[in-house]
């Protein structure tokens, strides 16, 4: 028989714990006059930061920043369509690293005692190193899976030797390429309780690998 080339794709999985939490929380005021809005705006958001930073010097946050301030006014319009006096408005938006889920839990929950804070978001991830290792090790073992099904179609053909001749991301040996990323992460959903008080686990970080590959045998 002569040389068949076998198209095969190969696909890995691997659950990982999430090492730390992506938080962003927003500080926001308003009132009839700017001042006072502006100062009790910073107010709180200083006492916000002077958390993170406690958490930071005992080492379960790894990195915080304030990254925007915004100020600005409206006029509102009541139910009789008169439109009323200026209010005026602060926000400070701060975002920080935690990799203690218990120190998040406990933070979050100070936090949210104050009327004039809001959590805006919550994201689990891996550490950037750990993310590299377990990318690495997932395209590996997708493409160990795509030569094992070619090997399985040489034997089914009674063919003894397969040898790869090409190996891609998914999608990029087809005419049109998939829109599905060959390499992604996606994030099991968390366990968390509402109310006063927090109590949240890190949640499972889902990476996957697709692998397409030709391979020759004869």
């Amino acid at each position: 028989m002569t040389a068949v080339v076998i198209t095969v794709r190969g696909e890995s999985e691997a659950r990982v714990r999430a090492e730390e939490a992506a938080v962003r929380v927003t500080v926001t005021t308003d009132g009839p006059a700017r001042g006072p809005v502006v100062e009790r705006a910073q107010e709180r958001a200083a006492v916000v930061q002077d958390g993170l930073v406690a958490h930071l010097r005992s080492g379960e946050v790894s990195e915080w920043s304030s990254a925007r301030v915004s100020v600005w006014s409206d006029r509102p319009w009541n139910h009789d369509g008169a439109q009323l006096p200026l209010v005026h408005h602060a926000s400070v938006e701060l975002s920080a690293t935690f990799i203690d889920a218990g120190a998040l839990s406990w933070w979050l929950g100070d936090v949210a005692e104050s009327d004039d804070v809001q959590v805006t978001a919550v994201e689990w991830r891996l550490s950037p190193t750990t993310r590299a290792r377990v990318e690495r090790e997932v395209a590996a073992a997708a493409v160990g899976v795509a030569v094992e099904r070619a090997s399985a179609y040489a034997d089914a053909l009674g063919l003894a030797s397969v040898s790869p001749v090409e190996v891609a991301d998914a999608g990029l040996l087809a005419t049109r390429p998939e829109a599905q990323h060959p390499l992604a992460a996606r994030m099991m959903s968390a366990d968390h309780a509402g109310g006063p008080s927090f109590s949240l686990q890190p949640s499972e970080i889902v990476v996957t690998s697709v692998v397409e590959g030709r391979f020759r045998a004869e």
